[in-house]
Protein backbone atom coordinates (compact mmCIF):
# COMPACT_ATOMS: atom_id res chain seq x y z
CA UNK A 1 0.00 0.00 0.00
CA UNK A 2 2.62 2.99 0.62
CA UNK A 3 4.21 3.77 -2.22
CA UNK A 4 2.77 6.74 -4.48
CA UNK A 5 1.50 9.46 -2.26
CA UNK A 6 -2.16 10.69 -3.32
CA UNK A 7 -2.75 14.10 -4.38
CA UNK A 8 -6.05 14.08 -3.69
CA UNK A 9 -7.42 16.98 -1.51
CA UNK A 10 -9.81 14.93 0.63
CA UNK A 11 -9.73 14.02 4.27
CA UNK A 12 -8.71 10.07 3.27
CA UNK A 13 -6.27 11.75 0.53
CA UNK A 14 -4.50 13.80 3.26
CA UNK A 15 -4.56 10.62 5.52
CA UNK A 16 -2.58 9.24 2.61
CA UNK A 17 -0.31 11.57 1.36
CA UNK A 18 0.62 12.41 5.75
CA UNK A 19 -0.44 15.83 5.15
CA UNK A 20 -1.21 16.99 8.88
CA UNK A 21 -2.13 21.12 7.91
CA UNK A 22 -4.56 19.99 5.58
CA UNK A 23 -6.05 17.22 7.00
CA UNK A 24 -6.59 19.51 10.49
CA UNK A 25 -8.40 22.26 8.10
CA UNK A 26 -10.42 19.55 6.99
CA UNK A 27 -11.86 18.04 9.69
CA UNK A 28 -12.35 21.93 11.78
CA UNK A 29 -14.03 22.59 8.28
CA UNK A 30 -16.37 19.40 8.38
CA UNK A 31 -15.90 17.44 12.17
CA UNK A 32 -18.16 14.70 10.75
CA UNK A 33 -15.71 13.30 8.07
CA UNK A 34 -13.75 11.61 10.76
CA UNK A 35 -15.13 8.83 10.72
CA UNK A 36 -16.18 8.88 7.15
CA UNK A 37 -15.90 5.61 4.80
CA UNK A 38 -14.10 6.39 1.28
CA UNK A 39 -16.05 4.73 -1.76
CA UNK A 40 -13.04 2.58 -2.89
CA UNK A 41 -12.84 0.03 -0.12
CA UNK A 42 -15.18 1.78 2.69
CA UNK A 43 -12.11 2.89 4.53
CA UNK A 44 -11.93 5.31 7.64
CA UNK A 45 -9.55 8.16 7.29
CA UNK A 46 -7.66 6.10 10.28
CA UNK A 47 -7.67 2.89 7.93
CA UNK A 48 -5.90 5.00 5.75
CA UNK A 49 -3.32 6.62 8.14
CA UNK A 50 -2.53 3.08 9.33
CA UNK A 51 -1.64 1.47 6.44
CA UNK A 52 0.72 4.06 5.10
CA UNK A 53 2.24 4.59 8.44
CA UNK A 54 1.58 8.10 9.33
CA UNK A 55 1.91 7.90 12.49
CA UNK A 56 1.61 11.82 13.19
CA UNK A 57 -2.09 11.56 11.39
CA UNK A 58 -2.85 8.68 13.75
CA UNK A 59 -1.58 10.61 16.66
CA UNK A 60 -3.68 13.41 15.82
CA UNK A 61 -6.87 11.87 14.84
CA UNK A 62 -6.97 10.00 18.57
CA UNK A 63 -6.91 13.56 19.63
CA UNK A 64 -9.43 15.00 17.86
CA UNK A 65 -11.51 17.47 20.22
CA UNK A 66 -14.77 17.25 17.98
CA UNK A 67 -17.88 15.86 18.76
CA UNK A 68 -17.09 12.93 18.05
CA UNK A 69 -14.36 10.17 18.60
CA UNK A 70 -12.62 8.30 16.16
CA UNK A 71 -14.12 4.35 15.93
CA UNK A 72 -10.38 2.06 16.60
CA UNK A 73 -12.36 -0.79 15.20
CA UNK A 74 -13.77 0.37 12.36
CA UNK A 75 -14.09 -2.09 9.55
CA UNK A 76 -13.91 -1.98 5.79
CA UNK A 77 -15.50 -3.76 2.87
CA UNK A 78 -12.95 -6.57 3.67
CA UNK A 79 -13.89 -6.78 7.44
CA UNK A 80 -10.15 -5.59 8.13
CA UNK A 81 -9.94 -2.64 10.89
CA UNK A 82 -6.72 0.10 11.19
CA UNK A 83 -5.01 -2.60 12.83
CA UNK A 84 -5.38 -4.58 10.02
CA UNK A 85 -3.66 -2.23 7.73
CA UNK A 86 -0.95 -1.10 9.52
CA UNK A 87 -0.05 -5.31 9.95
CA UNK A 88 -0.70 -6.18 6.39
CA UNK A 89 1.53 -3.78 5.03
CA UNK A 90 4.44 -3.89 7.65
CA UNK A 91 3.61 -0.28 9.34
CA UNK A 92 5.21 -1.19 12.67
CA UNK A 93 4.85 2.44 14.18
CA UNK A 94 1.10 2.49 13.28
CA UNK A 95 0.76 -1.31 14.55
CA UNK A 96 1.94 0.11 17.91
CA UNK A 97 0.22 3.06 18.28
CA UNK A 98 -2.67 1.66 17.85
CA UNK A 99 -2.06 -1.09 19.84
CA UNK A 100 -1.28 1.54 22.83
CA UNK A 101 -4.46 3.00 22.27
CA UNK A 102 -6.66 -0.15 22.19
CA UNK A 103 -6.57 -1.78 19.52
CA UNK A 104 -7.90 -5.29 19.88
CA UNK A 105 -5.19 -7.42 18.71
CA UNK A 106 -7.73 -10.46 17.61
CA UNK A 107 -9.76 -8.56 15.48
CA UNK A 108 -10.90 -11.15 12.76
CA UNK A 109 -11.85 -10.28 9.31
CA UNK A 110 -14.24 -11.44 7.00
CA UNK A 111 -11.95 -14.42 5.95
CA UNK A 112 -10.83 -15.30 9.59
CA UNK A 113 -7.69 -13.61 9.27
CA UNK A 114 -6.26 -11.85 12.81
CA UNK A 115 -3.51 -8.68 12.30
CA UNK A 116 -1.13 -11.56 13.13
CA UNK A 117 -2.33 -13.13 9.92
CA UNK A 118 -1.55 -10.48 7.87
CA UNK A 119 1.68 -9.32 9.81
CA UNK A 120 3.00 -13.20 8.66
CA UNK A 121 2.19 -12.32 5.00
CA UNK A 122 3.98 -9.24 4.85
CA UNK A 123 6.82 -10.13 6.53
CA UNK A 124 7.06 -13.24 4.95
CA UNK A 125 7.46 -11.51 1.43
CA UNK A 126 9.70 -8.35 2.54
CA UNK A 127 11.93 -10.54 4.89
CA UNK A 128 11.03 -7.79 7.94
CA UNK A 129 9.80 -9.17 11.07
CA UNK A 130 8.73 -6.06 12.87
CA UNK A 131 5.33 -5.59 13.04
CA UNK A 132 4.99 -9.53 13.57
CA UNK A 133 7.39 -8.98 16.59
CA UNK A 134 5.48 -5.87 17.83
CA UNK A 135 2.07 -8.03 17.45
CA UNK A 136 3.40 -10.66 19.52
CA UNK A 137 4.90 -8.25 22.30
CA UNK A 138 1.00 -7.26 22.75
CA UNK A 139 0.04 -11.29 23.30
CA UNK A 140 -0.68 -11.64 19.80
CA UNK A 141 -2.81 -15.35 19.98
CA UNK A 142 -0.37 -17.66 17.60
CA UNK A 143 -2.88 -20.53 17.55
CA UNK A 144 -5.95 -18.56 16.25
CA UNK A 145 -7.13 -19.67 12.96
CA UNK A 146 -8.42 -18.05 10.04
CA UNK A 147 -12.24 -19.34 7.83
CA UNK A 148 -9.31 -22.43 6.34
CA UNK A 149 -8.56 -23.75 9.40
CA UNK A 150 -4.79 -21.90 9.07
CA UNK A 151 -2.58 -20.42 12.17
CA UNK A 152 -0.24 -17.78 11.10
CA UNK A 153 2.19 -20.01 11.06
CA UNK A 154 0.91 -22.19 8.07
CA UNK A 155 1.17 -19.78 5.55
CA UNK A 156 4.55 -19.80 5.65
CA UNK A 157 5.94 -21.78 3.20
CA UNK A 158 9.37 -23.96 3.77
CA UNK A 159 12.84 -22.18 2.37
CA UNK A 160 15.68 -20.65 3.80
CA UNK A 161 13.95 -17.31 3.77
CA UNK A 162 10.87 -17.99 6.53
CA UNK A 163 13.10 -20.33 9.10
CA UNK A 164 13.44 -17.09 11.33
CA UNK A 165 10.13 -16.19 11.18
CA UNK A 166 8.87 -19.61 11.54
CA UNK A 167 11.37 -20.18 14.89
CA UNK A 168 9.80 -16.99 15.94
CA UNK A 169 6.67 -17.82 15.87
CA UNK A 170 6.45 -21.64 17.28
CA UNK A 171 8.90 -20.05 20.14
CA UNK A 172 6.14 -17.87 21.18
CA UNK A 173 3.36 -20.47 20.23
CA UNK A 174 5.23 -22.46 22.99
CA UNK A 175 5.41 -19.46 25.75
CA UNK A 176 1.38 -18.74 25.42
CA UNK A 177 0.74 -22.82 25.17
CA UNK A 178 2.69 -22.87 28.87
CA UNK A 179 0.78 -19.91 30.00
CA UNK A 180 -2.49 -21.05 29.37
CA UNK A 181 -1.32 -24.37 31.03
CA UNK A 182 0.05 -22.94 34.52
CA UNK A 183 -3.65 -20.87 33.88
CA UNK A 184 -5.46 -24.09 34.16
CA UNK A 185 -3.58 -25.45 36.77
CA UNK A 186 -4.39 -23.03 38.89
CA UNK A 187 -7.86 -23.57 37.86
CA UNK A 188 -7.23 -27.82 38.14
CA UNK A 189 -6.63 -26.90 41.84
CA UNK A 190 -10.04 -25.20 42.67
CA UNK A 191 -11.85 -27.38 41.19
CA UNK A 192 -10.27 -30.23 42.48
CA UNK A 193 -11.05 -28.86 45.84
CA UNK A 194 -14.62 -28.59 45.29
CA UNK A 195 -14.36 -32.00 44.04
CA UNK A 196 -13.35 -32.80 47.79
CA UNK A 197 -16.00 -31.39 48.98
CA UNK A 198 -18.49 -32.41 47.17
CA UNK A 199 -17.34 -36.09 47.69
CA UNK A 200 -17.10 -35.94 51.45
CA UNK A 201 -20.49 -35.58 51.35
CA UNK A 202 -20.56 -39.17 50.61
CA UNK A 203 -20.41 -41.49 53.11
CA UNK A 204 -19.08 -44.61 52.74
CA UNK A 205 -19.18 -45.82 48.58
CA UNK A 206 -15.54 -46.03 48.24
CA UNK A 207 -15.49 -47.50 44.49
CA UNK A 208 -17.56 -45.09 43.80
CA UNK A 209 -15.69 -41.90 44.88
CA UNK A 210 -12.46 -43.49 43.45
CA UNK A 211 -14.34 -43.18 39.63
CA UNK A 212 -15.36 -39.92 40.50
CA UNK A 213 -11.96 -38.76 41.47
CA UNK A 214 -10.66 -41.02 37.80
CA UNK A 215 -13.52 -38.89 35.98
CA UNK A 216 -12.53 -35.69 37.43
CA UNK A 217 -8.98 -35.98 37.24
CA UNK A 218 -9.34 -37.04 33.40
CA UNK A 219 -11.11 -34.43 32.41
CA UNK A 220 -8.74 -31.91 33.90
CA UNK A 221 -5.63 -33.08 32.45
CA UNK A 222 -7.48 -33.34 29.40
CA UNK A 223 -8.33 -29.38 29.88
CA UNK A 224 -4.20 -29.35 29.99
CA UNK A 225 -3.54 -31.45 27.52
CA UNK A 226 -5.37 -29.41 24.77
CA UNK A 227 -4.53 -25.79 26.59
CA UNK A 228 -0.48 -27.14 25.57
CA UNK A 229 -1.91 -28.03 21.96
CA UNK A 230 -2.24 -31.74 21.93
CA UNK A 231 -5.20 -32.96 20.43
CA UNK A 232 -7.19 -35.50 22.61
CA UNK A 233 -10.88 -37.27 22.17
CA UNK A 234 -13.76 -35.96 23.62
CA UNK A 235 -14.49 -37.94 27.56
CA UNK A 236 -17.63 -39.74 27.63
CA UNK A 237 -18.68 -40.89 30.90
CA UNK A 238 -20.42 -44.38 30.94
CA UNK A 239 -24.10 -45.63 32.06
CA UNK A 240 -24.20 -46.66 35.60
CA UNK A 241 -26.39 -49.09 37.56
CA UNK A 242 -26.90 -48.29 41.37
CA UNK A 243 -27.63 -51.05 43.06
CA UNK A 244 -28.86 -51.16 47.04
CA UNK A 245 -31.34 -51.09 49.47
CA UNK A 246 -33.65 -47.87 50.10
CA UNK A 247 -32.31 -45.67 52.16
CA UNK A 248 -28.94 -46.30 50.99
CA UNK A 249 -28.27 -42.80 49.50
CA UNK A 250 -28.86 -43.97 45.21
CA UNK A 251 -30.40 -40.32 44.58
CA UNK A 252 -28.69 -38.35 46.50
CA UNK A 253 -25.30 -39.45 45.25
CA UNK A 254 -26.92 -39.14 41.20
CA UNK A 255 -27.94 -35.25 42.52
CA UNK A 256 -23.87 -35.04 43.70
CA UNK A 257 -22.30 -36.62 40.38
CA UNK A 258 -24.41 -34.43 38.17
CA UNK A 259 -22.78 -31.27 39.70
CA UNK A 260 -19.47 -33.04 39.60
CA UNK A 261 -19.67 -34.56 35.90
CA UNK A 262 -20.62 -31.09 35.28
CA UNK A 263 -17.93 -28.86 37.33
CA UNK A 264 -15.22 -30.49 35.52
CA UNK A 265 -16.82 -30.21 31.92
CA UNK A 266 -17.74 -33.80 31.30
CA UNK A 267 -21.73 -32.62 31.01
CA UNK A 268 -23.03 -29.45 30.25
CA UNK A 269 -25.87 -28.74 32.94
CA UNK A 270 -25.91 -30.39 36.34
CA UNK A 271 -29.71 -31.23 36.33
CA UNK A 272 -30.86 -34.90 37.38
CA UNK A 273 -34.14 -35.40 35.62
CA UNK A 274 -35.82 -38.73 38.55
CA UNK A 275 -37.94 -40.98 36.33
CA UNK A 276 -39.86 -43.75 37.85
CA UNK A 277 -42.05 -46.69 35.97
CA UNK A 278 -45.11 -44.33 35.45
CA UNK A 279 -43.23 -41.43 34.24
CA UNK A 280 -42.54 -43.45 31.42
CA UNK A 281 -45.11 -45.76 30.54
CA UNK A 282 -48.32 -45.75 29.01
CA UNK A 283 -51.53 -47.02 29.36
CA UNK A 284 -52.26 -48.11 25.90
CA UNK A 285 -50.60 -48.71 22.58
CA UNK A 286 -48.68 -46.29 21.11
CA UNK A 287 -48.38 -44.11 24.47
CA UNK A 288 -45.17 -45.75 25.93
CA UNK A 289 -42.80 -44.64 23.24
CA UNK A 290 -43.81 -40.39 22.95
CA UNK A 291 -44.23 -40.70 27.05
CA UNK A 292 -40.42 -41.91 27.73
CA UNK A 293 -38.63 -40.07 24.97
CA UNK A 294 -40.40 -37.11 26.00
CA UNK A 295 -38.57 -37.64 29.19
CA UNK A 296 -35.39 -38.46 27.29
CA UNK A 297 -35.26 -35.03 25.77
CA UNK A 298 -35.68 -33.41 29.55
CA UNK A 299 -32.42 -34.75 30.07
CA UNK A 300 -30.15 -34.49 27.87
CA UNK A 301 -27.30 -32.70 28.81
CA UNK A 302 -27.67 -34.09 32.26
CA UNK A 303 -28.78 -37.20 33.89
CA UNK A 304 -31.21 -39.55 33.72
CA UNK A 305 -31.84 -41.35 36.89
CA UNK A 306 -34.63 -44.20 36.34
CA UNK A 307 -35.66 -45.30 40.01
CA UNK A 308 -37.07 -48.75 40.83
CA UNK A 309 -35.95 -49.74 37.58
CA UNK A 310 -36.61 -53.34 37.47
CA UNK A 311 -40.27 -52.11 37.79
CA UNK A 312 -40.22 -51.69 33.93
CA UNK A 313 -39.78 -55.68 33.52
CA UNK A 314 -42.37 -57.67 35.58
CA UNK A 315 -41.41 -60.37 37.29
CA UNK A 316 -44.25 -62.78 35.85
CA UNK A 317 -44.94 -62.16 32.21
CA UNK A 318 -48.91 -62.84 32.95
CA UNK A 319 -49.90 -59.42 30.90
CA UNK A 320 -49.05 -58.76 27.36
CA UNK A 321 -49.89 -55.66 27.35
CA UNK A 322 -47.21 -54.32 29.99
CA UNK A 323 -44.78 -51.82 28.17
CA UNK A 324 -41.87 -51.49 30.59
CA UNK A 325 -40.11 -53.21 28.01
CA UNK A 326 -40.78 -51.08 25.70
CA UNK A 327 -40.07 -47.70 27.52
CA UNK A 328 -36.29 -49.84 28.37
CA UNK A 329 -35.79 -49.80 24.85
CA UNK A 330 -36.28 -46.60 23.96
CA UNK A 331 -33.67 -45.64 26.52
CA UNK A 332 -31.07 -47.71 25.15
CA UNK A 333 -31.93 -46.26 21.75
CA UNK A 334 -30.06 -42.93 23.07
CA UNK A 335 -27.38 -44.04 25.22
CA UNK A 336 -24.89 -44.05 22.37
CA UNK A 337 -25.65 -40.68 21.29
CA UNK A 338 -23.85 -39.00 23.83
CA UNK A 339 -26.32 -36.86 24.86
CA UNK A 340 -27.59 -38.13 28.22
CA UNK A 341 -26.30 -40.44 31.05
CA UNK A 342 -28.66 -42.78 32.53
CA UNK A 343 -28.59 -44.31 35.78
CA UNK A 344 -30.66 -47.31 36.11
CA UNK A 345 -31.34 -47.94 40.57
CA UNK A 346 -32.97 -50.44 42.56
CA UNK A 347 -32.68 -53.43 44.68
CA UNK A 348 -29.78 -55.47 43.59
CA UNK A 349 -31.71 -58.81 42.97
CA UNK A 350 -34.45 -57.78 41.20
CA UNK A 351 -31.85 -55.18 38.82
CA UNK A 352 -31.14 -58.92 37.59
CA UNK A 353 -34.09 -58.98 35.79
CA UNK A 354 -33.38 -55.71 34.50
CA UNK A 355 -29.68 -56.12 33.13
CA UNK A 356 -30.92 -60.32 31.56
CA UNK A 357 -34.38 -58.39 29.71
CA UNK A 358 -31.58 -56.74 26.77
CA UNK A 359 -28.69 -58.09 25.32
CA UNK A 360 -27.43 -54.49 24.98
CA UNK A 361 -27.74 -53.45 28.46
CA UNK A 362 -24.63 -54.71 29.71
CA UNK A 363 -22.56 -53.19 26.82
CA UNK A 364 -23.56 -49.73 27.57
CA UNK A 365 -24.39 -49.97 31.35
CA UNK A 366 -20.76 -50.49 31.95
CA UNK A 367 -20.42 -49.10 35.59
CA UNK A 368 -22.30 -51.31 38.74
CA UNK A 369 -22.08 -49.36 41.55
CA UNK A 370 -23.50 -51.21 45.03
CA UNK A 371 -25.14 -49.32 47.84
CA UNK A 372 -24.42 -51.56 50.95
CA UNK A 373 -26.54 -51.05 54.13
CA UNK A 374 -24.99 -48.07 56.25
CA UNK A 375 -23.83 -48.72 59.43
CA UNK A 376 -24.52 -47.18 63.03
CA UNK A 377 -21.50 -45.50 62.23
CA UNK A 378 -22.60 -44.17 58.66
CA UNK A 379 -25.79 -43.35 59.94
CA UNK A 380 -24.48 -40.73 62.54
CA UNK A 381 -21.86 -39.04 60.15
CA UNK A 382 -25.12 -38.53 58.06
CA UNK A 383 -26.81 -36.96 61.29
CA UNK A 384 -23.54 -34.44 61.51
CA UNK A 385 -23.46 -33.45 57.68
CA UNK A 386 -27.38 -32.98 57.49
CA UNK A 387 -27.17 -31.00 60.57
CA UNK A 388 -25.02 -29.02 59.13
CA UNK A 389 -26.22 -28.28 55.61
CA UNK A 390 -30.17 -27.47 56.59
CA UNK A 391 -31.86 -25.54 53.79
CA UNK A 392 -33.58 -22.82 54.72
CA UNK A 393 -37.20 -24.79 54.23
CA UNK A 394 -36.28 -27.08 56.48
CA UNK A 395 -37.83 -27.84 59.60
CA UNK A 396 -34.45 -27.99 61.56
CA UNK A 397 -32.93 -25.25 59.62
CA UNK A 398 -30.98 -22.91 62.17
CA UNK A 399 -30.63 -25.86 64.93
CA UNK A 400 -27.55 -27.88 66.03
CA UNK A 401 -26.25 -30.46 67.88
CA UNK A 402 -25.11 -30.49 71.36
CA UNK A 403 -21.57 -30.92 71.72
CA UNK A 404 -21.88 -34.30 73.39
CA UNK A 405 -24.29 -35.56 69.99
CA UNK A 406 -20.30 -36.61 68.99
CA UNK A 407 -20.42 -39.20 66.08
CA UNK A 408 -19.57 -42.41 68.61
CA UNK A 409 -22.48 -41.05 71.06
CA UNK A 410 -24.68 -41.04 68.33
CA UNK A 411 -23.51 -44.69 67.08
CA UNK A 412 -23.85 -46.01 70.52
CA UNK A 413 -27.33 -44.39 70.18
CA UNK A 414 -28.26 -46.23 67.09
CA UNK A 415 -27.06 -49.59 68.64
CA UNK A 416 -29.08 -49.53 71.76
CA UNK A 417 -32.17 -48.33 70.50
CA UNK A 418 -32.57 -49.64 67.03
CA UNK A 419 -32.41 -53.25 65.63
CA UNK A 420 -30.08 -54.79 62.55
CA UNK A 421 -33.55 -55.23 60.52
CA UNK A 422 -34.76 -51.68 61.15
CA UNK A 423 -31.29 -49.95 60.25
CA UNK A 424 -31.63 -52.33 57.07
CA UNK A 425 -35.08 -51.54 55.96
CA UNK A 426 -34.63 -47.71 57.07
CA UNK A 427 -30.52 -47.18 56.09
CA UNK A 428 -30.51 -43.21 55.16
CA UNK A 429 -34.55 -42.53 55.39
CA UNK A 430 -34.23 -43.24 59.58
CA UNK A 431 -32.43 -39.82 59.90
CA UNK A 432 -34.28 -37.11 58.62
CA UNK A 433 -37.74 -38.46 60.78
CA UNK A 434 -35.40 -39.05 63.66
CA UNK A 435 -34.28 -35.69 63.89
CA UNK A 436 -37.90 -33.99 62.93
CA UNK A 437 -38.79 -35.95 66.40
CA UNK A 438 -35.90 -34.61 68.10
CA UNK A 439 -36.75 -30.85 67.42
CA UNK A 440 -40.29 -32.05 68.78
CA UNK A 441 -38.85 -33.79 71.95
CA UNK A 442 -36.69 -30.40 72.08
CA UNK A 443 -39.61 -28.20 72.12
CA UNK A 444 -41.64 -30.53 74.69
CA UNK A 445 -38.44 -29.89 77.20
CA UNK A 446 -38.32 -26.41 76.65
CA UNK A 447 -39.75 -24.13 78.91
CA UNK A 448 -41.46 -20.92 77.77
CA UNK A 449 -39.61 -18.97 80.21
CA UNK A 450 -36.85 -20.40 78.32
CA UNK A 451 -34.46 -16.98 76.97
CA UNK A 452 -30.94 -18.62 75.98
CA UNK A 453 -30.83 -18.78 72.31
CA UNK A 454 -28.22 -21.98 72.55
CA UNK A 455 -30.67 -23.64 74.41
CA UNK A 456 -33.74 -22.86 72.10
CA UNK A 457 -31.73 -24.32 69.05
CA UNK A 458 -29.25 -26.77 70.48
CA UNK A 459 -30.61 -30.72 70.34
CA UNK A 460 -28.81 -32.78 72.94
CA UNK A 461 -28.38 -36.43 72.84
CA UNK A 462 -31.80 -37.25 75.12
CA UNK A 463 -33.70 -35.70 72.41
CA UNK A 464 -32.40 -37.72 69.82
CA UNK A 465 -32.97 -40.60 71.63
CA UNK A 466 -36.39 -39.70 72.06
CA UNK A 467 -36.53 -39.02 68.38
CA UNK A 468 -35.30 -43.08 67.67
CA UNK A 469 -37.87 -44.40 70.41
CA UNK A 470 -40.54 -42.43 68.22
CA UNK A 471 -39.45 -44.15 65.47
CA UNK A 472 -39.06 -47.70 67.06
CA UNK A 473 -42.03 -47.77 68.57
Amino acid sequence: MPGARSSSTTVHGYAQSGDLIALQNKLEENPSLLNQKNDVMAQTPLHVAAGYNNVEILKYLFNFSGPDKVHLEATNMYGETPLHMAAKNGCGGATRLLLDHGAYVEAKANNGMTPLHLAVWYSHSAEDCLTVRTLLEYNADCSVKDNDGLAPINHLSHGPNSEKLRELLQWHLEQQRKRIAIAVCGETKAKMTQLEDAISSIIGLNDLKLQLRKWAKGMILDEKRRALGLKVAARRPPHMAFLGNPGTGKTMVARVLGRLLHMVGILPTDKVTEVQRTDLVGEFVGHTGPKTRKKIKEAEGGILFVDEAYRLIPMQKADDKDYGLEALEEIMSVMDSGKVVVIFAGYHEPMKRVISSNEGFCRRVTKFFVFGDLSTEELAQIVHLKMKSQAEDSPLYGFKLHSSCTVDAITNLLERETTEKQRKEMNGGLVNPMLVNARENLDLRLDFETADTDDLLTITIADLEGGVRSLTQ
